[in-house]
């Protein structure tokens, strides 16, 4: 995807989340993250935006701590989220091409890495504040979906802090039947998840249109919401063990 892809992501995924929040209300539960209210999406989501839009408008060459969580709530609360995500959306669109700052997984550049990582972070957290409306999570693009499963397998679960492990080499196979794309995930014992894009055996396979694997293995939709063929147990690791 381009970067201007990313940034429209963005933008689309945040005013959707705003509007899911005003409907469900500061107090709705949030289905897909138990223990949590329409209030703490919101505080952690701004959070996260105005952290990346310092990195991004400072280019900070090193980590940088998240700020604390507002403590406001209500009509504040949801005018604060909304100020925030714009703010983000801004710093995107007027950063220079060759920005250099501070990202915590491999892209060609650190304007590629931010806008990617906060088109993902806002799109699955708009699933979040989406569940708690009657109607549900929405559907996410495909295109956008099979990028973000892409983030999450080779980037994320890429790195030695991965949890994902198994106690003898397993393999588990990702497929997009409306995209064609295709993940395969070997698992071990010592190693992190090694995904390449490609097709091979597998002990097990989660398919399904993109969108619904992208939130699945995000762990927003249960498994059920995908087809999952051969063991069982992968997948029950996978939820088990891959939150980030």
């Amino acid at each position: 995807m381009k970067i201007t892809e990313y940034v429209d992501a963005v933008e689309t995924a945040g005013l959707a989340l705003a509007e899911a929040a005003a409907e469900a209300g500061a107090a709705a539960a949030v289905p897909t993250c138990p223990g949590w209210r329409i209030r703490d999406l919101l505080r952690h989501t701004t959070k996260v935006h105005r952290w990346a839009t310092e990195h991004i408008v400072e280019a900070h060459p090193t980590y940088r701590p998240e700020p604390g969580e507002t403590p406001l709530d209500g009509a504040e609360l949801l005018a604060h989220f909304r100020e925030g995500h714009a703010g983000l959306v801004a710093a995107l669109r007027a950063a220079p091409e060759d920005l250099e700052c501070w990202s915590f997984l491999p892209a060609p550049s650190s304007l590629a890495f931010w806008a990617r990582r906060q088109a993902h972070e806002t799109s699955v957290h708009r699933a979040d504040a989406e569940s708690a409306t009657p109607g549900g999570p929405g559907p996410v693009d495909p295109v956008l979906a099979a990028d973000g499963i892409d983030e999450l397998l080779r980037g994320f679960h890429g790195r030695d802090r991965s949890r994902v492990r198994t106690p003898e080499p397993r393999t588990l196979r990702v497929r997009a039947t409306d995209t064609g794309d295709v993940w395969t995930v070997r698992l071990s014992a010592s190693k992190p998840p090694a995904t390449e894009r490609a097709t091979g055996e597998a002990d097990a396979e989660l398919s399904g249109p993109a969108d619904r694997l992208y939130l699945c293995l995000w762990n927003r939709l249960p498994v059920d919401a995908v087809t999952l063929t051969g063991d069982g147990a992968l997948a029950r690791l996978w939820q088990e063990t891959s939150a980030i």
